[in-house]
């Protein structure tokens, strides 16, 4: 994804089966697996676009203005339904939604759309009728991060919580709309969040700081830190961290222009320190010693801002990266 290329913002759909690059020139969707376009919003429709984002592999897309010539503003969040037969394109845009700061952010489910601030969050019922249904206050978060759980089982979403380093958890089916939820917090970091991840059953949640040498996983459930896995030894900063459709590995793409990808289900399969077979070690090298490398790792360009994903090819029961 590359600023000087007119990419302004790139966004995987619920099940990484399709994406969507916003960009200067307007918006185009790609199917993952076999690659090729399958549909885009010239700049005389749209204009720039800063954001934008796919429900599954419908018609609905949200769409935010931004970039150097916008028509719409970066405070809206319009739905554009390209199922809608008509004669004005303006026409196809058939929802809006409208704050007083930039939107950052969104993200969609098949019952709700959130929509994400620098410093709140909030949720509303959709497609149909929508209504806002929560709203979140959140300590500063520039990147909008956010993740939302795809699930007809389970209705979860995660964001940075109000300390330093902490993923806030709320499970929007148990929570009343119009109130806030009770805090349900993970103290994942001690620096600032920089990436997070949810799997698609929602039971694992992946996180990264601004520090960018750990990811860290946690059960949603229990909070309890089930893996940690290092991306190496020097800062960096992570663009992103996705997991396989079936949770079996993960992926992380760094500004070093190295994509990671990470066993999950069989952490054999990850490469350990040398040291792991001296022993017991002291407390900080034993942190460094117990971390679990990637199995694999492979370069991109570094000067272009890599957003990866898993792709699912079910005929060959393999996983390729995107």
């Amino acid at each position: 994804m590359a600023q000087q290329r007119g990419v302004n913002n790139l966004q995987f759909n619920q099940d990484q089966s399709c994406f969507c690059c916003a960009m200067e020139t307007g918006v185009r969707i790609y199917n993952v697996e076999p690659l090729m376009e399958k549909g885009h919003l010239d700049h005389e429709q749209v204009g720039s676009i800063n954001h934008c984002s796919m429900l599954h592999r419908s018609n609905l897309l949200a769409v935010v203005g931004g970039g150097v010539n916008p028509k719409f503003s970066e405070i809206s969040v319009l739905i554009w339904d390209d199922a809608h037969e008509v004669r004005d394109a303006k026409e196809k845009l058939v929802l809006e939604f409208t704050f007083t700061k930039p939107v950052l952010a969104v993200c969609m489910r098949h019952d709700k759309i959130i929509i994400v601030l620098k410093n709140r969050i909030y949720v509303y019922s959709f497609p149909d009728s929508p209504a806002k249904l929560f709203e979140f206050d959140t300590r500063d978060n520039p990147k909008g991060l956010c993740g939302l759980c795809p699930s007809l089982e389970k209705q979860l979403l995660v964001f940075p919580g109000h300390k330093c380093g902490s993923l806030q958890l709320v499970d929007l089916s148990n929570t009343k709309p119009g109130t806030s939820s009770a805090p349900f917090t993970i103290n994942a970091h001690q620096s600032e969040i920089a990436c997070l991840a949810l799997n698609q059953p929602g039971s694992v949640v992946a996180s990264a700081s601004q520090k960018g040498t750990l990811i860290r996983l946690f059960d949603t459930t229990t909070r309890d830190k089930l893996v940690e896995l290092r991306r190496g030894t020097d800062p960096a900063t992570l663009y992103c961290i996705n997991f396989s459709h079936d949770s079996a590995f993960l992926c992380a793409s760094s500004d070093k222009g190295t994509v990671h990808i990470f066993a999950l289900k069989d952490t054999r399969l990850n490469r350990r320190s040398a040291l792991a077979r001296v022993g017991k070690v002291g407390p900080v090298i034993g942190q460094y010693v117990d971390s679990q490398w990637s199995l694999a790792s492979f370069t991109v360009p570094a000067e272009c801002a890599c957003i990866c994903a898993f792709g699912k090819n079910t005929s060959k029961n393999v996983n390729s990266v995107i």
